[in-house]
């Protein structure tokens, strides 16, 4: 979208401090890195403080910015527009763009796990319309209007990620987005610190279904227990996805490659058919469901969506398979986690084809509060059912993982600090964590990273180096990484 900085300040209800109204913006950033010549530079304040970057913006090519007060040293020439609150200027805008493509369709994604890969999923199955969909996990309240503000003329369907942290987040997103198709993957822990537990996650994932319009459409996760409570907080049409025999959409007859690649049949109002998905885990075949959904109540042929999921991969970080020497194979899942996508990437560590042991490097989840131990030694024990034979935990507050391992079977659950656990590694190797707590991991193999080991011994919870006898090493270099 194009707006002069004479529309931004009449939309933002800003001052024009320099520069000419009749300024043309073609693009919005709040990020000098990505900022394209001719963009609206927007200095919000997060973790870092955008005003120290506004002279930046201009030297890159900025047309306009909008700041919160007057920043010393630009040209007189250059379009600058005060704001009260940078965040409520970049709403505005964002509802201001919506309310120009009164005919565009909104579908919007939300959910505890999944929600940027299933928002990828129904961007490419709505490969045949001129779709939008926002960049990466563009999911709040920047990402969102963003993601409004930069669809390009003519687009039909734009698809949007909502996530939360507190109550009343993603109401506050519809509002901007005016969604018609929601999507609620799960309901799980993510976030359950600051939204009230589970009970409280749910409430505040209802909120996108309570938004949508009589004539709108709720896709739901039919196998999720969430979704009944869900279902009669909505209006508008209830559309069930799941493997139940009574679900609107049902998938069946699921198998993975040997590459964790699914492929399954999907059953629909609209005909049946055989789906191959690139991205890894069983877990996918729910995500590409519901995104299949949302494109066929859209009007687009089956086959169609089905060519459009296939073409999806995970996001990096998300189940990356590294078949490194002798062997071994790594299964990168340290992108980000919650009790959801642990157990998920502990499922798919299970469906590898192992000649070896099966080893774990588990990292501690953040945010859950009160709820951590409770969420934690679940994903232990779920560790211990899908046969994993050692279990690494990472962190201080990791060690209920290894307390719900050991109650299920696991024999070896050690703890060690995220610069230690690089033990020797036999045949299958599994790495999860919160980026918070330093587990988001490089696992390029190369030879370095493969050494000899022998001898005997097993990680201690003082975090001594384990060796298994005659096994290879294969190391999966730690970064420090925030959320």
């Amino acid at each position: 979208m194009e707006l002069t900085a004479g529309d931004i300040a009449t939309v933002t209800g800003g001052e024009l401090l320099s520069g000419d109204r009749r300024t043309v913006a073609t693009s919005f950033s709040f990020d000098t890195r990505t900022l394209e010549p001719g963009a609206c530079f927007i200095a919000v304040r997060s973790h870092r403080d955008g005003h120290d970057f506004v002279a930046d913006a201009f030297a890159r090519g900025a047309a306009v910015a909008i700041v919160e007060r007057a920043v010393p040293g630009l040209p007189a020439s250059a379009a600058v527009v005060r704001v009260d609150d940078a965040f409520e200027a970049l709403a505005a805008l964002g509802r201001y763009a919506r309310e120009q493509t009164p005919d565009v369709t909104v579908v919007a994604v939300t959910g505890s796990a999944g929600k940027t890969v299933t928002k990828d999923f129904a961007a490419s199955a709505h490969r045949t319309r001129r779709v939008h969909a926002s960049p990466g996990s563009f999911n709040n309240e920047i990402g969102l209007p963003l993601t409004l503000l930069t669809a390009p003329p003519g687009v039909e369907v734009v698809v949007v990620e909502m996530g939360a942290r507190f109550p009343g987040n993603i109401a506050d997103l519809c509002e901007i987005a005016r969604p018609r198709v929601g999507i609620v993957t799960n309901v799980g822990w993510a976030h359950a610190e600051h939204l009230g537990g589970p009970a409280g996650v749910a409430r505040v994932k209802g909120e996108l279904v309570e938004a949508l319009p009589e004539s709108g459409v709720a896709i739901l996760n039919a196998d999720d227990r969430a979704t009944g409570e869900l279902a009669a907080r909505t209006s508008a049409t209830v559309l069930r996805v799941g493997a139940a025999p009574e679900s609107d959409l049902r998938w069946a007859d699921v198998r993975l490659d040997a590459e964790l690649r699914a492929e399954f049949l999907l059953e629909t109002p609209w005909g049946s058919s055989a789906v191959c998905l690139s991205a890894r885990g069983a877990h996918q075949v729910a995500n590409a469901s519901l995104a299949a959904a949302s494109a066929l109540v859209n009007g687009v042929e089956l086959h169609d969506v089905v060519a459009g999921l296939a073409e999806v991969t995970a996001v990096p970080g998300r189940m990356h398979l590294v078949h490194a020497e002798d062997g071994v194979v790594i299964l990168d899942d340290a992108y980000n986690a919650s009790p959801s996508s642990m157990e998920a990437a502990l499922r798919g560590l299970q469906a590898l084809p192992a000649a070896g042991r099966r080893i774990a490097v588990l990292g501690a989840m953040r945010e859950l509060g009160s709820y951590s131990p409770l969420a934690h030694e679940h994903v232990g024990r779920v560790a211990g059912e899908v046969g994993v034979d050692v279990l690494i935990v990472v962190g201080d507050d990791a060690s209920d993982l290894a307390l719900g391992a050991g109650d299920a079977g696991v024999r070896e659950p050690c703890a060690a600090s995220s610069s230690r656990a690089t033990p020797s590694l036999s045949k299958r190797v599994a790495r999860w964590g919160s980026r918070s707590s330093s587990m988001r991991c490089s696992t390029e193999a190369r030879r370095s990273d493969l050494a000899s080991d022998r001898g005997g011994g097993r990680v201690r919870r003082d975090g001594a180096r384990n060796a298994f006898p005659d096994s290879r090493v294969a190391v999966a270099r730690c970064r420090s990484a925030h959320p």
